[in-house]
């Protein structure tokens, strides 16, 4: 048999399959298999992407070397959508083979040093038989390998190493019978106390062995009689792999409650139900108003699909969001259960992963990279918050996650629910074409009103306190709340202290050296960082221009208004989340459940507590600023606007407490914060599409992104004139290619961007031709140029 692989090697050249013998020695070999292969002068680890009994190769194929795992990482049905999304997302498919797997299975390469010829090998350098060169850093032993590799007595090879590893625990054994146990205790001598200990625990407890070692040190044993017993054969130790727990702190099952469907709810079940039954890949748009229970219909939908010996997959756009969702979806379904997300350790996601694989988790949730896991027999997909941008990778490989599901939900005859209060534009529109199934819930689970919205026009209003981020209103309200012990829920989408530095004297800005943009203040750590490259330095206490005292920190961020309530609301306890207090590993659900078990008064945050969260004790929602996405120079910011403040608006009055939401802004009169105060999604969804269809955006129009990026400006702009002449010869009209220009943010990480937005409905040449410009793109890169193709971006600029 022949095995086909693809390479880890990404580029162009290498971006096609390559075939190699199977050996005798390697049986079972199935696709999806990780395997390490020669090619060239060294080896490479690869995927088997397909097996056949011939080949169109005219010379002689080289032996396969060595498979990696026991069970073959990707199933074939991965496998087979790398090849769909390779040629749909412009990526190279080993890219997206490696994005399917933890990032600890992930190859990596040691170059080592070994002797090319028999007298080599007696060679002093020789006396370790290789050589890591990574950690050869003797100059007097760099030049001696170099002599080496000239007379051709060493050579290089490169290791393939997996850096992946299970988790251990030992077990201890019995090897003897009960009454050897006794006989032996009987023996002993009067002063072996510890001993006796050991011998009576292990006759009491004869029938539990085996125990494992931390079962063992509840009893207070001594270990090093344990160890004595093993020495002398009464005791035998096994490691044994365990699995890292990630749900350990919901260990502690609640009991789920026993809620009863509202007539809404359960009329758009009875339809979810039906295609899981009928085994119908069918996709439902599930739009209902902030607390109409879509949860509790996710819920029910998984548990009906699970009755039917059917696994389910659910998707959460934020880290933030999963312990609120992994936390019910544990009460209902236990160790059925297992979660994907970045806030999880290297080990644990390879253990949830791979409980995944061996079909020992039947219920999946995580967020945006959790839609790759290697779950089979899929009987139910859900997205919730689907309009979320999260959903769409921005680096390569630039997949959505939404694209990926329904591909899934085909291939396994699974229906897929979108859910969201504000479904994206292109979900919408699909669902009023017909293409997805539109179910509505228009009333609140509890049959409570939506919270009365308030809007505040900083325009002319007074500012409690100095900082002009929180008006009397908004100050008097969180104090009346305050008062009754009720929490609040405080946005801003802006984290650090203040947004840039200026010179009063001498107008300097303080700005990134690899980047256009203003280095933005964090007071907490005394620094100035950039946002986008990392860059930071000190908090200047002069101009570094003109070397005046009289600069000032203007703009503002979580970091301020956290400042600014402490000092209006001495007594408050305020909780900030945002990137920088949730970078600890398990902090996103330390915060969360300090402020659920009512130990602070006020969350303030970043986008990231905007959706999804549940807490009956908020009764205010207060948007410092609406405004922070409102202008950006983007298409959809309006659309970004109204889904964030009626998603935050929806955090208020959950429960039996009736709700207030507070909404301050400058643009009182624009439409998506009009329409976001009256919660009405219809009404916004209306007018934005006219807006989309004057501007022909999406969802009239198809887009492509074609960024291009060097150190030299120059480059950048002539090389993005070039392809621009390349699709004007082969595209035609009613596409319209608008372009190059320089990116709003010119220069990131000391490249300069321009890019090319092509808008088209129909265009059959289109993705050839993109590909085209891909395998261009590796050939530029010698020089400098990086070509990168987004299609459908979910921001352009």
């Amino acid at each position: 048999m022949i095995a086909q692989v693809i390479v880890d090697v990404a580029a162009k050249q290498t971006d096609r399959i390559f075939e190699y013998n199977i050996p005798k020695q390697i049986s079972d070999l199935t696709i999806g298999a990780r395997v390490v292969v020669p090619f060239g002068p060294r080896k490479v680890q690869g995927f088997v992407v397909g097996l056949t009994k011939t080949s169109q190769y005219q010379g002689k194929l080289k032996n396969l070397l060595l498979v990696v795992d026991e069970q073959a990482p990707l199933t074939p049905e991965l496998v087979q959508l790398s090849e769909y999304l390779a040629k749909t997302i412009f990526s190279y498919r080993i890219s997206i083979l490696q994005t399917m797997l933890p990032s600890v299975m992930r190859a990596k390469y040691r170059k080592i040093l070994v002797p090319a010829t028999r007298e080599a090998e007696d060679l002093p350098i020789f006396k370790e038989k290789s050589i890591d060169l990574a950690k050869v850093t003797n100059l007097e032993e760099i030049a001696q390998i170099n002599q080496l590799l000239k007379k051709d007595l060493a050579k290089i090879e490169y290791a393939v190493e997996n850096k992946a590893k299970e988790k251990t625990k030992k077990v201890y054994y019995l090897t003897s019978t009960l009454e050897n146990y006794q006989t032996i205790k009987q023996s002993l001598r009067s002063n072996a106390v510890k001993q006796a200990e050991l011998f009576q625990f292990i006759i009491e407890h004869f029938q539990q062995f085996p125990f494992d070692y931390e079962q063992l040190k509840k009893y207070n044993l001594s270990f090093s009689a344990i160890n004595t017993l093993v020495k002398k054969g009464l005791l035998r130790v096994k490691e044994k792999e365990q699995y890292r727990n990630p749900l350990t702190d919901f260990s502690k099952r609640t009991k789920p409650k026993s809620i009863t469907l509202n007539q809404q709810q359960t009329a758009a079940l009875q339809q979810i139900n039906e295609s899981i039954e009928r085994s119908e890949s069918k996709t439902y748009l599930l739009e209902g108003i902030t607390g109409s229970g879509k949860t509790e219909v996710y819920l029910h939908a998984i548990s009906n699909a699970l009755q039917r010996g059917k696994n389910a997959l659910m998707l959460v756009p934020e880290i933030s969001l999963t312990p609120q969702m992994v936390s019910q979806v544990n009460a209902r379904f236990g160790k059925e259960v297992a979660v994907l997300h970045s806030g999880l350790s290297e080990g644990e996601k390879y253990d949830e992963w791979r409980r995944i694989r061996r079909g020992e988790a039947r219920v999946v949730v995580g967020a945006r990279s959790a839609i790759f896991a290697p779950l089979s027999n899929i009987g139910l997909i859900i997205i919730d918050e689907e309009h979320e941008a999260s959903y769409k990778q921005e680096d390569t490989p630039r997949y959505h996650a939404r694209n990926v599901a329904i591909w899934r939900s085909k291939f396994h005859n699974a229906p897929l629910v979108l859910g969201s209060a504000t479904p994206s534009l292109d979900s919408r529109a699909r669902a009023q074409k017909g293409v997805y199934k539109l179910l509505r819930l228009t009333k609140r689970a509890n049959q409570k009103t939506l919270p009365e919205v308030k809007i505040i026009d900083l325009k002319s209003v007074e500012f409690a306190g100095s900082q002009f981020d929180l008006s009397t209103d908004l100050v008097k309200a969180i104090k009346e709340k305050l008062l009754k012990n009720e929490q609040i829920i405080l946005l801003l989408n802006r984290r650090g202290f203040a947004s840039f530095m200026l010179c009063r004297d001498c107008g300097f800005v303080l700005q990134c050296p690899n980047c256009d943009l203003s280095l933005t203040m964090h007071k907490d750590t005394r620094q100035m960082i950039c946002h986008y490259c990392g860059f930071h330095q000190p908090i200047p206490n002069r101009c570094p221009n003109c070397q005046s005292s009289k600069i000032r920190f203007l703009g503002t961020g979580t970091q301020k208004v956290e400042e600014e309530l402490t000092e209006l609301l001495p007594g408050a306890r305020v909780l900030r989340m945002d990137v920088d207090t949730t970078r600890r590993k398990g902090s996103y659900k330390e915060i969360l459940d300090k402020f659920g078990a009512g130990n602070a008064d006020i969350l303030l945050g970043t986008q990231m507590i905007a959706k999804g969260l549940d807490f009956p004790n908020v009764t205010l929602v207060g948007v410092i600023n609406a405004d922070t996405a409102l202008y950006l120079p983007d298409y959809n910011a309006s659309e970004k606007t109204f889904e964030l403040l009626t998603q935050v608006a929806g955090r208020a009055g959950r429960a039996e407490k009736s709700g207030q939401v507070m909404i301050q802004t400058y643009n009182p009169d624009h439409y998506a914060i009009k329409l976001a105060q009256k919660q009405d999604y219809e009404t916004f969804y209306q007018t934005e599409m006219k807006v989309r269809y004057q501007g022909n955006y999406p969802p009239f129009f198809f887009t492509n992104l074609i960024s291009v990026a060097s150190k030299n400006e120059q480059n950048a702009a002539k090389e993005a004139f070039a392809i621009k002449r390349i699709l004007m010869r082969n595209l035609h009209a009613p596409t319209i290619i608008l372009g190059p220009t320089p990116s709003a943010i010119s220069k990131i990480n000391n490249q300069y961007y321009y890019q090319i937005l092509v808008k088209y409905k129909r265009e059959p040449k289109l993705n050839e031709l993109l590909h085209q410009i891909q395998d261009l793109a590796q050939e530029k890169q010698k020089y400098g140029l990086n070509i990168y193709i987004d299609t459908q971006p979910g921001r352009i600029f």
